[in-house]
């Protein structure tokens, strides 16, 4: 048997803060940062246990909290010009009253938004009236109608039929090349020697699909860690070396 587990996604991670201190009842200028971080972290955590993408917001705000924590752990605390102690929580306090503010009016605006889409406009009755006796009026419509017009709306009909007839054919060209292909390529050419530029395999085919297959096949090769690259300083190019096997221990 699985349980499925549910727990609330907030906007930001001022929100979840706002969240923490009003579930706690906690004192937002007297906030206890021990405890708010790891809150803060089990959320995370969570967030990650679920497979859940977690925004680097929220991981750079951790970062800040586990930053404040050690800074009020510290034996000596900083003080200012005037030699009054600066609490490490002032900038976050500061923050997150700010956050609370717009946040309170966002949600009072969004409150009007939602009364006045609930609400129909009115429009002018008579106007209106005199619009659908004008459609419904067929009589009065043909009588605007002459042959002319007639030949129009005939043109623009046969016109959209013609276009409507004339199917999308879409081609598909198979290129001469693969990954595997040019990773062989690309292997075969650092054998004879010991650095290769780039450059080479660019005049060796200049062919704009063979250029970027061997230069995807040079990323594959690098990320399995049998080339390597070396970057020239002030010159657009860089060289491809084999990787050298490492000894045994």
């Amino acid at each position: 048997m699985s349980f499925e587990i549910k727990i609330p996604l907030f906007e930001g991670p001022f929100d979840l803060m706002l969240f923490f201190i009003e579930r706690d009842e906690l004192d937002i200028y007297d906030i206890p940062i021990s405890k708010i971080t790891n809150d803060f972290l089990d959320y995370l955590h969570h967030l990650e246990r679920m497979e859940i993408e977690v925004a680097s917001e929220f991981i750079l705000f951790a970062a800040t909290l586990m930053k404040i924590k050690s800074r009020m752990l510290l034996p000596r605390p900083e003080l200012n010009e005037e030699g009054e102690e600066i609490d490490p929580r002032e900038e976050l306090i500061r923050n997150l009253l700010e956050y609370k503010k717009y946040k309170s009016v966002i949600q009072d605006l969004a409150s009007l938004e939602s009364d006045r889409q609930a609400k129909e406009k009115r429009g002018n009755i008579a106007a209106e009236l005199k619009s659908l006796h004008k459609i419904d009026d067929v009589d009065a419509e043909m009588q605007h109608v002459d042959l002319y017009k007639l030949l129009k709306v005939f043109q623009k009909c046969m016109a959209k039929m013609a276009a409507r007839s004339e199917e999308t054919k879409h081609t598909v060209i198979q290129y001469p090349y693969t990954i595997e292909q040019q990773k062989d390529f690309v292997l075969e050419k650092i054998s004879f020697k010991k650095q290769v530029p780039f450059s080479d395999f660019i005049e060796y085919k200049p062919d704009k699909i063979f250029v970027i297959y061997t230069f995807l096949a040079i990323l594959e090769l690098l990320q399995l860690s049998e080339v390597t690259i070396v970057i020239g300083e002030g010159y657009n190019n860089f060289w491809v070396e084999k990787t050298e096997p490492i000894a045994a221990a």
